[in-house]
């Protein structure tokens, strides 16, 4: 696959979702360069995932401008992509078909999209399984067949909203490895959401933590940590003490308002400290 990475400029980037409703977030500023990984974290309510559907294209911003590569992103393209929770696979569609459907849109040839679709499956490990029926596969399996219908489109940015949220704790760290490991060896941009500290650490380049309400980039931190990352390692460890100890800080301003005019994440604040312990 023929992959680069973009630049990411954001500049005052400002939300809420009606005219008269609640700021979710004020004048953020970020930038990132080709090829970096990010991890955006923060409390329900600040108002993360509702950025990371403005950088996909899925929203527009109130004020502010995002640029890839000094392009305006005015909505969705196959050029960034964005996985979510669930994997929202097509039940009566094979893996392969599951996986090509996007390309189906294209001006593909039949041997085109065979060929991509068969080099998405084996970066994620599911070669064996593309006649396979999605209903039979695990949630893990599942997510990689959504992981590799992002990768076929051979995207320059991948968003994750936090896709690993319900899976268990093996098939989890299992993921979190593979999606770093295939977005370095490709070259593309990593922005991951997450409540998980864990996962922070061990995906990405650069920890970002919003907080308040209106939310902003309160703190950042780089992640400068050699591949691969085991959580048993002491830096791993380190590191993950340090950004907890900046996360615990920023997260004990209590908000005195939703961040997402009434548009909520639906984790409690206590169950986002489930993950990071």
């Amino acid at each position: 696959m023929g992959i680069r990475g973009v630049q990411i400029k954001i500049e005052g980037l400002t939300h809420r979702y009606s005219s008269r409703g609640p700021v979710t977030f004020n004048r953020v500023d970020l930038e990132a360069k080709p090829g970096e990984a990010l991890a955006i974290i923060g409390r329900s309510g600040c108002g993360k995932s509702t950025l990371l559907h403005i950088i996909a294209g899925l929203l527009r911003p109130t004020e502010g401008t995002i640029r890839l590569d000094r392009v305006l992103v005015e909505g969705p393209s196959p050029r960034w992509v964005m996985m979510f929770q669930a994997p929202h696979l097509f039940p009566w569609m094979k893996v392969a078909q599951n996986v090509g459907v996007g390309l189906g849109f294209g001006r593909w040839s039949k041997n085109e999209i065979r060929e991509r679709v068969a080099e998405a499956l084996r970066l994620v490990e599911l070669q064996g399984f593309a006649e396979s029926n999605v209903q039979d596969l695990s949630g893990g399996q599942q997510q990689r067949v959504a992981l590799a219908r992002s990768l076929v489109m051979e995207p320059e940015l991948l968003l994750l909203d936090e896709p690993f949220s319900a899976l268990d704790a093996f098939t989890r760290s299992s993921l979190q490895h593979d999606v770093r490991s295939i977005t370095k060896r490709l070259g593309i941009n990593l922005v991951i959401v997450t409540h998980d500290i864990d996962e922070a650490v061990l995906m990405a380049d650069r920890a970002l933590i919003m907080a308040g309400s209106p939310g902003s980039i309160v703190h950042e931190l780089d992640v400068d940590l050699p591949d691969p990352r085991e959580r048993e390692d002491p830096a791993v460890q380190a590191l993950r003490a340090h950004l907890m100890a900046a996360f615990q800080e920023a997260a004990s301003v209590k908000p005195h308002a939703s961040g997402d005019g009434g548009q909520h994440e639906s984790v409690s604040e206590d169950k986002s400290f489930a993950n990071m312990n």
